[in-house]
């Protein structure tokens, strides 16, 4: 899916901000649909079976959360939540209850659009498990052979630094939480080991980043984990 046409179907209570993002997705040639509840909104997914969610977390009658385990549990329709900057905790268990990504409160109309995007994007071509290889702006990898190379030079990664790299390149533009990553690579078992992957995140980004300090392909998530960034972009600061 490309996004044009998509339904878009907004679960938000603030009127004003619902007609601006209303009028720019429309504008863009998106059927989108509005709900100021969750019953509204959960009523709505029902009826219209939207093509992607973007779910306020902050609503007047339902939890947030209980509205993405809902549709989670017959639906995988990309969610993308809109949180206010301070509720890092409610991004993390937003995510890890199923949200597809999340944008901060206030937030650029822009910003909003581009993870809209993004989320369409992996509706329409989920990750493949056997994929052979991937490359983007001077990386390689090769999952076949296991081998990574940067500007042609080869990166030598430990086995649990190159399992990390590969969870982080399976969903690339989507963040993933702490949680998430430790499960992935280390095991259920060490899901609160968070110091366990601040190291290795540090480690990672010291063979694969040009510059440490301002990564291009590992971005930190304050609060929240860290996202992969496939395309070329300006490198913010950023730190684990």
């Amino acid at each position: 899916m490309n996004g044009r046409g998509a339904r878009i179907l907004i679960v938000d209570d603030e009127a004003a901000l619902g007609r601006v993002v209303l009028r720019n997705l429309t504008s863009r040639g998106f059927d989108v649909q509005t709900a100021a509840s969750g019953s509204e909104g959960l009523a709505t997914w029902r009826r219209w079976r939207p093509d992607l969610i973007v779910l306020d977390l902050g609503l007047p009658d339902l939890d947030g959360l209980d509205i993405i385990r809902e549709v989670r549990e017959s639906s995988n329709v990309p969610i993308v939540v809109l949180s206010a900057r301070e509720g890092e905790r409610d991004k993390v268990r937003a995510l890890d209850s199923g949200a597809d990504d999340y944008v901060s409160k206030p937030f650029g109309v822009e910003e909003l659009l581009a993870r809209i995007r993004v989320a369409l994007r992996h509706a329409a071509h989920p990750e493949r498990g056997a994929l052979a290889r991937w490359e983007a702006g001077g990386l390689a990898i090769d999952f076949e052979a296991r081998t990574v190379t940067l500007d042609g030079l080869p990166v030598r990664l430990t086995p649990t630094e190159y399992d990390l790299l590969r969870a982080l390149v399976a969903h690339p533009g989507r963040v993933l939480t702490d949680r998430a990553l430790l499960q992935a690579v280390w095991g259920p078992e060490f899901a609160e080991e968070h110091h366990y992957l601040h190291v290795y995140i540090g480690r990672l980004r010291r063979k694969i980043e040009r510059d440490p300090q301002r990564p291009r392909f590992v971005r930190t998530e304050p609060g929240v984990g860290y996202r992969f960034v496939a395309e070329d972009a300006e490198t913010p600061s950023d730190s684990a």
